[in-house]
């Protein structure tokens, strides 16, 4: 028999006072009550807690699908300028398609930008002149030479397996900010080389999985989110009677089955598609933004409005809360002859739009929270193929990146001599994916998702956080 022990129950007054956290555990509790309230109502992309304070709330990845030359555009190499035309003094990796000849030197000049000195070849002037924001990585390497591989591993961490994209594990990490948009958006992305499997959600749950608006046979003014368009007009309280009525039978069939991810994904899509009614049409139109904004993105002119609008659509996603929104320039970079003439017309069709975000986002006051990632599956040789014309090179390259917690005015790491191999301060795909989510305050290594029984991660069994490049 136990005997109960009376006890007082202190005041309010006297509870607060000798508390360890007083007010500060009421406004704790008050804030996972909101945390909690916000997933009960939204969802799998309600907005969750990170890891740890983040420097990144969102990120906008420019993918130049086909892997652009770092020799030509952001690694400047005077010997290659001085050896030009002379065999490589090194071994070669494997080439990718057919034999390379000898060293070929840069068609274009480089100059010094921005306070900090950095070297940029004539091919971005307008990008030149952000380099102070920019915090350009020389030493990227990756571990495949064929372009539907090298794909797979920028965007999934894997070049031999379906994984769940980048964008797919941000977002189950932290949710999104706006519950009438996806979280997840790419923009124009290409139908080739892997083409949705760069931004499905795999084994994650389907409501990870990248929305894709248009593709890249697609202008980008025709491009739309797809099925959010009320063909039938009819009033929304008569068309949510309906949705219900759907719903009611996909919830009785989910209670028979149990848990059925691909069931509750489509539930949840449906709800999605319902809101996406009222907030995408008047956000993919542009009518509301100023002339002086649409020219500086490159509206205005046939050679940049295609990627000008991209650039400017994922401006106004992340300003509405998307997590994580990605430009294509597909396929065009992949340059075995032609480097001269066709470099030179990407470099055109992008620079200005890259150029135009990065002050736009400044301006506004959202660079500081928005990672803003730029780069190719791999780069290119130093060594000609061809008489103009360069192969696939994933042994060293350039990727870049401004804003959203990264040291600004900054080069990482370095290639030879010639530019063929990263040998400074090499950074891997998974040291850049690690990074990635480091500054969106998600530990790489406790992002994990249980299937088949082990826990994956986007980074597998790799990777680590570039600590020298974080602000």
């Amino acid at each position: 028999m136990h005997t109960r022990i009376p006890q007082t129950r202190p005041s309010r007054r006297e509870m607060l006072r000798s508390s360890a956290c007083g007010f500060g555990t009421l406004a704790l509790s008050a804030l996972m009550q909101g945390e909690a309230m916000a997933t009960s109502i939204a969802g799998p992309l309600a907005p969750k807690l990170s890891h740890f304070p983040a420097r990144a709330k969102r990120v906008i990845f420019l993918f130049m699908h086909g892997g652009p030359s770092q020799v030509d555009t952001f690694d400047y190499k005077p010997q290659l300028i001085k050896d030009h035309g002379k065999p490589l003094p090194f071994n070669k990796p494997r080439v990718f398609s057919s034999q390379t000849g000898n060293l070929l030197k840069s068609p274009w000049e480089f100059r010094q930008y921005g306070a900090s000195g950095a070297w940029v070849s004539d091919l971005f002037p307008q990008v030149a002149k952000h380099v102070d924001d920019m915090c350009i990585i020389n030493g990227m390497h990756g571990s495949n030479s064929r372009h539907g591989a090298a794909l797979l591993e920028l965007h999934t961490g894997s070049d031999t397996f379906v994984r769940p994209s980048m964008g797919s594990w941000i977002t189950y990490g932290l949710g999104t900010e706006n519950q009438s948009l996806p979280g997840f958006i790419t923009i124009c992305p290409t139908l080739t080389h892997g083409g949705a499997t760069s931004w499905g959600s795999s084994f994650l749950p389907a409501d990870y999985q990248g929305t894709a608006i248009g593709n890249a046979g697609i202008a980008s003014d025709q491009a739309k989110i797809p099925f959010i368009e009320n063909v039938d007009h009819l009033e929304l309280h008569l068309q949510r009677q309906e949705l219900d009525f759907a719903q009611t039978l996909n919830r009785s069939l989910l209670a028979r089955t149990g848990p059925d991810s691909m069931l509750e994904a489509r539930i949840n899509s449906y709800e999605l598609a319902y809101r996406l009614q009222t907030a995408a049409p008047e956000l993919q139109e542009i009518n509301d933004e100023s002339d002086d904004t649409q020219k500086a993105y490159g509206l205005d002119q046939p050679h940049t409005r295609n990627f000008g609008r991209q650039c400017l659509m994922a401006r106004r996603f992340i300003e509405q809360g998307v997590r994580f929104v990605q430009c294509t320039h597909s396929y065009k970079w992949d340059q075995h002859g032609g480097l001269r003439a066709d470099h030179a017309r990407n470099a055109l069709e992008v620079d200005q739009p890259i150029a135009a975000l990065l002050a736009d986002l400044k301006s506004r006051g959202l660079l500081d929270e928005t990672l803003v990632l730029w780069g190719g599956e791999f780069g290119r040789t130093p060594v000609s193929q061809g008489d103009d014309g360069r192969d696939h090179n994933p042994q060293g390259y350039t990727m870049w990146l401004a804003g959203g917690g990264v040291k600004g005015g900054i080069r990482h790491g370095a290639t030879d001599e010639y530019g063929y191999f990263a040998v400074e301060n090499k950074v891997h795909l998974h040291d850049l994916h690690a990074t990635m989510l480091h500054l969106l305050g998600l530990n790489h290594l406790q992002l994990t998702y249980k299937f088949a029984g082990r826990d994956f991660r986007l980074t597998d069994v790799h990777g680590r956080v570039v600590d020298e490049i974080l602000a």
